[in-house]
């Protein structure tokens, strides 16, 4: 009974190919834009996601003043800055740690021949490479000598390399950093923007007695990264981190704190949480169109119901059962919300894969989405289909055969 029932549906399907087209349009259009809608939510916050782990694994940024977000290396007007000091202090203090780093950052303009480009050149140690899981791409870091020594030695991140050489091979030349010269020792392997949209590749790197030296003028420490061995060990290492850093500033009990631990994963759950409401809010908007359709094939179905009058009072004058007409007709609608379905998650994927590279975010396929749209644009069948199924089911014979 269901397999003739379905081939019947088949049959008015192919009899009217383009009412059945205009009829699932609706189902297409709101399966397409939903699952499209979610895919790319979630590419979205997998790019933030992936953009913050860019930043360093279990890492923590201590920086002066209360506010938690602002410009990498930026201290806090009125915030007395950090010390090299602090940075030992932690270093020795605190266990678990696999890099202290400490930063001064300052804008400059770097020359090189006839090229010059206004960037960040950041001051630090080693460490930094370690706490930013950064990879060298060509050259070396600093050694112990030229970190004690101040050397006006640099790495350079692949956009200064672009801008300021091309394609040549600056490791071994020389860069002007505005009034004085350094050598390049080093290029670092590209990471990309950032959770906030900087360019991680724009910078230069210093030892930290160099900038403050040559561009900073003081011996302050703007902020400090700290990146810590194992994940679990991370709120620990933070309330180590505060309780050092009040002692050293000597900050009473009654006194709030002047600088602030900001872990990475606060940054990527903010940032995911917002993209994934907007990703709600998206596919909540997109599944209208699906109401929108359902209302569609109850249209197209009540007006099937009247054509076939005369068939259904020929079906129920043979025989045929008022549940065997309702089933019918039912499954006619459930066929045709089906296809759109159907057609819409075909759609969907095309449209995800082409403006995932668009808007240069991972594609993620997500079964779950996918198979959940296909059901509930069944669902939308059986819905808005059983109230003219029900209908053609109460149709008196006699009146059917009669009708014109």
């Amino acid at each position: 009974m269901l397999w003739s029932s379905f081939l019947l549906a088949l049959r008015e399907v192919r009899r009217n190919l383009l009412r059945s087209f205009l009829t699932i349009l609706g189902i297409v259009i709101g399966v397409s834009a939903v699952i499209t809608m979610v895919t790319l939510g979630n590419g979205a916050t997998q790019a933030v996601k992936n953009q913050v782990a860019s930043l360093g694994s279990n890492l923590l940024q201590i920086r002066t003043g209360q506010r938690m977000m602002g410009p990498p290396g930026g201290g806090a007007t009125g915030a007395p800055s950090f010390s090299l000091e602090d940075v030992e202090a932690i270093r020795n203090q605190i266990s678990g740690l696999a890099a202290v780093a400490p930063e001064v950052s300052k804008s400059a303009t770097v020359v090189s021949m006839s090229n010059n480009w206004s960037t960040s050149v950041t001051g630090t140690t080693n460490d930094f490479f370690i706490a930013g899981s950064w990879k060298i791409a060509a050259g070396r870091t600093f050694t112990d000598a030229e970190e004690k020594a101040g050397q006006t030695v640099c790495l350079i991140g692949e956009t200064i390399r672009k801008e300021l050489f091309g394609t040549q091979q600056p490791v071994g030349e020389s860069l002007r950093v505005n009034n004085f010269s350094c050598e390049i020792i080093g290029i670092l392997t590209s990471k990309g923007q950032a959770s906030m949209g900087r360019d991680q590749d724009d910078t230069v790197i210093m030892p930290i007695k160099a900038v403050q030296r040559r561009l900073a003028g003081n011996h302050n420490v703007s902020s400090i990264q700290v990146s810590v061995k194992s994940e679990n060990d991370i709120t620990r290492v933070t309330e180590e981190l505060t309780s050092l850093l009040r002692e050293r500033r000597r900050l009473g009990d009654d006194k709030d704190d002047n600088f602030n631990v900001l872990d990475t994963r606060q940054i990527t759950e903010a940032l995911s949480g917002t993209t994934q409401i907007l990703t709600m809010l998206l596919a909540a908007v997109a599944s209208v169109s699906l109401l929108v359709g359902g209302i569609g094939i109850m249209n197209i179905m009540l007006v099937s119901v009247t054509e076939r009058t005369r068939e259904i009072g020929i079906r129920l004058a043979i025989g045929a059962l008022e549940r065997e007409v309702l089933l019918q007709f039912l499954i006619e609608a459930v066929v045709l919300s089906s296809l759109g379905g159907a057609v819409g998650v075909g759609l969907a994927t095309l449209a995800s894969l082409a403006l995932s590279q668009v808007m240069n975010v991972p594609y993620t396929f997500n079964v779950g989405i996918n198979l959940l749209s296909f059901v509930f644009s069944a669902g939308i069948g059986v819905l808005f289909g059983y109230m003219p199924a029900k209908r053609a089911a109460r149709l008196d014979p006699i009146d059917a055969l009669r009708h014109e």
